[in-house]
């Protein structure tokens, strides 16, 4: 066959923007970071990973299915038929996974995590419910309706003591969110992404510079509407996961004095002593999640000495140095100083 100068031109064109379409496909591999952002769970996700194709229709696919699973803010979702006490559902794998945890993370805090808390959460202004009339008989009475332990998972079915309780994962949903996002970019091969799901984090590999990622861990500040932002540290970030709890933007006056979100699920009553904020460093964010959630209850001394008998978890809790200092005071255990800047 013949090729007159026009076309073999054109020939020798087509090569080499093919060979260099291919070369870059090849090269998109290794350096091309993909950046998404959406809603869900009603807080906002950012996840980067470095892939030759934009994986977000898949992302939010897999995300809604955890939705109609564990959302309580989805009337359609699993958990809130199991609220409504409708004995025709049954559980799916994702319910089952963050329920089996729980139970084993409200045994090894002493019922510090607990997904049940639900009705003293409400009554103290801090839920779905409008605050009501605080009582100490009231509290009682809503403590009957609060344990983990009196609630079970049988054959696909949550089996109440009383029908009344209701069970709600958001401290610990948004982390294992986080994780089955993860998972899937590790099925598609992926080796450098960052997973962030209303601030609670999965990390792996490096970022787009190179370097382990970094996450900046929030200076607490009193401030119910959430823009007061100032970063107290900066955690590094190789393969892990992280999650932070606090109680400086989530607060009500009640008789004049401020209130914090935490309650103790094991006294009805908010917690009262000097920690404004946990970060919490694991193997998995559902774990991280559920501990920054147990140590926002425990304080400082307490969980310390949970973490300290809690394989693979580390801890950075920053404290109120008291009414006459404007600086924190931060603690750390021994193993969350590798990670800090």
């Amino acid at each position: 066959m013949r090729i007159n100068g026009k076309g073999y031109i054109a020939s020798v064109i087509f090569l080499v923007v093919f060979a260099v379409v291919s070369l870059w496909k090849v090269k998109g591999n290794q350096l091309l970071y993909q950046h998404n952002e959406g809603l869900i769970f009603g807080t906002v996700y950012h996840i980067t990973y470095q892939y030759s194709e934009d994986l977000q229709s898949e992302i939010n696919a897999l995300l809604k299915r955890f939705d109609k699973s564990l959302s309580p803010f989805n009337e359609e979702s699993i958990i809130a038929a199991i609220n409504r006490n409708d004995t025709t559902v049954r559980v799916d794998e994702y319910f089952k996974t963050v329920f089996s945890r729980s139970k084993e993370i409200y045994v090894a805090s002493e019922g510090a995590f607990d997904p049940t808390v639900s009705p003293l959460i409400n009554v103290w202004g801090f839920g779905f419910s409008k605050a009501d009339d605080i009582t100490p008989f009231k509290i009682d009475s809503l403590l009957q309706m609060v344990g983990m332990d009196k609630i079970s998972l049988l054959s696909g079915k949550v089996i109440k003591k009383d029908r009344r309780m209701t069970l709600n994962f958001s401290a610990i949903a948004k982390g294992y969110s986080c994780d089955i996002v993860a998972d899937f970019l590790d099925s598609k091969g992926i080796e450098n992404y960052i997973v962030e799901i209303g601030g609670e984090i999965v990390a792996k590999g490096k970022n787009e510079k190179g370097k382990c990622w970094q996450v900046g861990i929030d200076k607490p500040i009193l401030d119910t509407a959430g823009v007061a932002n100032e970063i107290e540290c900066i955690a590094s970030l190789c393969n892990g996961a992280m999650a932070t709890s606090g109680n400086y933007r989530n607060f009500r006056y009640v008789d004049g004095k401020r209130v914090a979100h935490t309650i103790d699920p094991v006294s009805g009553y908010p917690v009262q002593h000097n920690l404004l904020s946990v970060t919490v460093i694991a193997d998995d964010c559902m774990t991280a999640d559920a501990y920054a959630t147990a140590f926002m209850v425990l304080g400082v001394d307490k969980s310390l000495e949970l973490a300290k008998k809690t394989p693979h978890i580390e801890a950075l809790f920053i404290c109120s140095a008291g009414a006459d200092s404007t600086a924190n005071a931060i603690v750390v255990t021994p193993g969350m100083k590798k990670y800090l800047n």
